[in-house]
């Protein structure tokens, strides 16, 4: 338990940019989501939409330091990868 008031201050700010991460990286969870459900649904104009919304959240994650910057971009590029996959099986 804190004791000296920077102490308390700092618990209070843990807590608050806990929070904030927690929020950024269910979004970006999200909307990872939404891409694999895409694919799995196997539309490719829907699972394309969806990897444009996500990829700029992916990043912007990984700006706000939720995720390191390579595994951002890892993510990126799979989820990129299988799009083009299921393009290439529909035609």
């Amino acid at each position: 338990m804190a004791n000296t008031v920077s102490a308390k201050k700092m618990t209070r700010k843990i807590a608050k940019r806990t929070a904030i991460n927690r929020s950024r990286r269910s979004r970006m969870r999200t909307f990872i989501r939404k891409v694999e459900e895409a694919i799995e649904s196997g539309d490719h104009g829907t699972a394309l939409t969806a990897l444009r919304s996500a990829e700029p959240e992916i990043m912007r994650a990984s700006q706000k330091g939720i995720v390191h910057k390579n595994t951002a971009s890892r993510k990126v590029s799979r989820l990129a990868a299988r799009v083009k996959g299921l393009q290439a099986a529909q035609a």
